[in-house]
Formats: structure tokens, C-alpha cells, sequence
């Protein structure tokens, strides 16, 4: 009984160090540091970068990066710090994901729905808002705390892992073996890249009502291919998420009109 009791103290505390709170003010429970999460997030980059095959056309990459260099000029200093790099994949599902470390990655096949740097932006702005509200930590805390993530932190250092352990981390945060594969994130935080997301656009001056017609032509890619894309797939609720997209304009609008009267005009092609 008492062996039983401290290991439900140790739990306890365990859980209560890791408290945390996201930007807005939510609770979380981060059993991972962000030392650890950016590694996991460098190591799986790495793996994808050596395995999937990447785009032979360096100007999707940079085309990329300059979105994702207005996006993170407006980010809290502890984010901008990070290294991030973009790379483009010639993979035709249309994908794009942001791990932690400041890596970022899109399929080619994105490009044919984000027809502009604009709704391009909405969709790195959603993904980068999963990075900056530590979605990944709380995933992998979450199964830490279920007892099947303990070996994820063994995983992350990348140079130790096994192809088992590789795959574990990948999954925890949120891709698959490879990059058209993505696991989707909870309700909550969908909800919250989303919102987070669109305000980082509009701060850029990427216009925010492109967010909308993103979601727009995800649902004319569902309709003339006669199957939902996997990036919608793993977005739930595309009619919901234009609801409160458009709800929120008014909001969103004046962040960026005071944007561009200051000057920020991205021009990234």
C-alpha cells in the first residue's frame, strides 16, 4: 500500500511540474521540454528530408521559406530564435506541417489548392500556430502519462533511435512514415491553430480572408476528385472551420489593414 501511494505521489508531482499554459491562457500538461520536443522535431525533419523525396525545384522551397520568414517575424522572441527552414516535397497529396525546431515542410500537390502566397500563408499560419501552442508536447505527454510514450524520449536524440522508436516519434508528432501521411491533432487544437493561425497572417499582412477560400478550394479539390484530400481529412469539420474563419474577419481585418499601413507587405511571389 505505501509502495502504491509514492508512486502515486511521484505521479502527482510529475504532473503538477509540468503544468503549463498555452498563449491564451489554457492549462496544459507538458511532460517534455521544448529542448526535447525541438529535437524530436529536428530528428524527424532529418529522416523525412533522407527518405521522402523533396522537390527538384529550389524555388517552391523558397517560395515557402519567405512565407514562413514574414509569419515568424510576428512570433514571440522565443520563437523567432528557432532556425527555421523550409523544404517542399514532390508528393502530390496536398500536406504541409510545421514540427517542432522551426521545421517546416509542404507537398507540391498544396500549391495546386494555395493557388497564392496568401492562402499559402493561412496554411503555414495554422501549422506554426500548432508549434508556438506545443500541440506535439502535449500529444506526447499525453501518452506518456497513458503509459505508452516512455520510449519517445529516448527516441528523440535521433542518432540512438531504432526504425520502431523512429516511427514512434514521428507519429507523436503528428506525421507519418511519410510526409502525405499526417495524424490529426485533437478538436481543441485544430480550433486554436485556426485562430491563432489567421491573427499571424494578418499581423504579416497576408490578407486573412484567404484562410477562408483555402478551406474553400479543399472542399472544390473534395468534390471534383470525389474524396476528401488528407489534409482536410485530418482537419475535421472544413464547414465549421469556414464558419468561424469568416465569424472571426472582423476582428482579423483591422490587424491587417494596420499591417500593411505599417508597411508590411510580404512579396513572396
Amino acid at each position: 500500500m505505501r509502495k502504491h501511494r509514492l508512486r502515486l505521489t511521484g505521479f502527482l508531482a510529475l504532473v503538477l511540474a509540468g503544468c503549463a499554459t498555452t498563449p491564451d491562457g489554457r492549462r496544459q500538461v507538458l511532460l517534455v521540454g521544448d529542448d526535447q520536443l525541438n529535437a524530436m522535431g529536428v530528428a524527424a525533419f532529418n529522416e523525412m528530408k533522407a527518405n521522402d523525396k523533396t522537390s527538384v525545384v529550389p524555388a517552391k522551397s523558397v517560395y515557402t521559406q519567405c512565407i514562413v520568414n514574414a509569419l515568424v517575424t510576428e512570433l514571440a522572441p522565443e520563437w523567432q530564435k528557432l532556425p527555421w527552414e523550409s523544404q517542399a516535397f514532390a508528393i502530390a497529396e496536398p500536406n504541409a506541417f510545421a514540427l517542432p525546431g522551426g521545421k517546416v515542410g509542404i507537398n507540391t500537390g498544396l500549391l495546386r489548392v494555395a493557388t497564392d502566397q496568401n492562402q499559402l500563408a493561412a496554411v503555414l499560419g495554422h501549422e506554426i500556430g500548432h508549434v508556438v501552442y506545443r500541440h506535439a508536447g502535449e500529444r506526447i505527454s499525453q501518452q506518456q502519462l497513458a503509459g505508452v510514450g516512455m520510449n519517445l524520449i529516448e527516441a528523440y536524440a535521433g542518432r540512438h533511435a531504432s526504425a520502431q522508436r523512429t516511427q514512434l516519434m514521428m507519429a507523436a508528432l503528428g506525421v507519418g512514415a511519410q510526409v502525405g501521411v499526417l495524424l490529426p491533432y485533437s478538436r481543441k487544437h485544430e480550433s486554436e491553430a485556426d485562430r491563432v493561425g489567421q491573427e499571424l497572417m494578418a499581423k504579416a499582412g497576408f490578407d486573412p480572408a484567404a484562410a477562408v477560400t483555402l478551406w474553400q478550394n479543399m472542399q472544390t479539390a473534395t468534390a471534383d476528385k470525389g474524396r476528401s484530400p488528407k489534409l482536410l481529412s485530418t482537419h475535421p469539420d472544413s464547414r465549421q472551420r469556414i464558419h468561424d474563419l469568416q465569424t472571426a474577419l472582423p476582428q482579423m481585418t483591422p490587424i491587417y489593414q494596420q499591417a500593411r499601413a505599417a508597411g508590411k507587405r510580404p512579396n513572396c511571389g
